[in-house]
């Protein structure tokens, strides 16, 4: 190999500004900033624009560091997975040594400024948070259950409730609900994407459901979670968090999701192949969209004062 070729490999190999940000994951990280934001702003108690701006960098920062730390930690699988393989520790553009050490040092500063700028029961949330993405979720189920995404969802479901607590240094009913809308939201999320991506889980010997119990089984979960969180969401609509934007938006956005799971339930492996999964690929963009507009109308209830008085919790 000339000397110019090996100048070469070890430039494409060389990381840049763009890789330490791939280890935060930030497609995920802006839903982690949109649901704490709509925590902070639902809450009763009005906070200061400048303590919200810095509580959303640090509660922002804090999920970084769990992406980094996800990357350090199941690197062995990415490198196997078509969808994952090209991310900065496979391709060899940082080390698994600095990908932990960034994610630890952002895990720090995200917790400590979090603290220092809102509260410390805001930044302890986060630690929490934090600690059961890495080691509850990434570390334990990941790799042991089926139901790894149910259980370990709830790291991806606490971001609302840091929000609520940077207000009002507390847990409430209201924030209890934000967190149930996406615990149960995640399941029917990822097992969509998981019915399109199958043969990469079990090449990495994830035991997805779709590995364990075969795609079959996961359309019914999807129908089950979908109708439990379409229930769920509906319900919330008649909490003190709901209101007319609310109710009107969720009728709207559940009915949808709902006839989306119903298409997933009725198909057979075979027709789904044969569409290269279309409808299921559908399913799992819709469901993004979904949870924005669903938590973007809790905003628009609290900004025109349209919340239901008589909320039953």
């Amino acid at each position: 190999m000339s000397d110019t070729t090996l100048a070469k490999a070890e430039f494409d190999t060389e990381s840049d500004i763009s890789d330490y940000i791939a280890l935060l994951k930030p497609r995920v990280m802006i839903l982690v900033v949109f649901t704490a934001l709509v925590g902070i702003i639902a809450a009763p108690i009005e906070v200061h624009p400048f303590t919200i701006l810095v509580s959303i960098i640090f509660i922002a920062l804090g999920g970084g560091a769990s992406g980094a730390l996800n990357m350090w930690y199941e690197s062995d699988i990415d490198s196997l997975m078509r969808r994952t393989r090209n991310r900065p520790i496979p391709t060899g553009k940082i080390t698994g040594d600095e990908a932990k050490a960034f994610g630890f040092a952002l895990a720090g500063i995200s917790v400590l400024m979090l603290g220092l700028s809102a509260n410390w029961f805001a930044a302890a949330l986060l630690v929490f948070t934090i600690f059961f993405y890495v080691v509850i979720y990434t570390i334990w189920l990941k790799r042991w259950t089926p139901q790894n995404i149910v259980i370990g969802g709830a790291a991806g479901a606490f971001p609302p409730m840091i929000g609520w607590a940077v207000a009002t240094s507390g847990i409430s009913v209201e924030s209890v609900l934000m967190f149930s809308l996406i615990f149960l939201w995640t399941p029917p999320h990822f097992w969509a994407l998981a019915l399109f991506i199958r043969d990469d889980y079990e090449k990495a010997s994830v035991p997805m459901l779709t590995v364990t119990h075969g795609r079959r089984s996961t359309r019914n979960h999807i129908f089950f979670y979908t109708i439990s969180l379409a229930l769920f969401a509906l319900f919330t609509s008649f909490t003190s968090l709901g209101g007319w934007v609310y109710l009107g938006t969720a009728l709207v956005l559940n009915s949808l999701f709902i006839a989306m799971a119903f298409n997933i339930w009725v198909r057979g492996d075979h027709e789904a192949e044969e569409d290269n999964f279309s409808v299921e690929r559908r399913f799992f963009r819709y469901s993004l969209v979904y949870l924005f507009l669903q938590f973007g109308s809790i905003l628009v209830d609290r900004g025109l004062g349209t919340n239901f008085s008589w909320g039953l919790l």
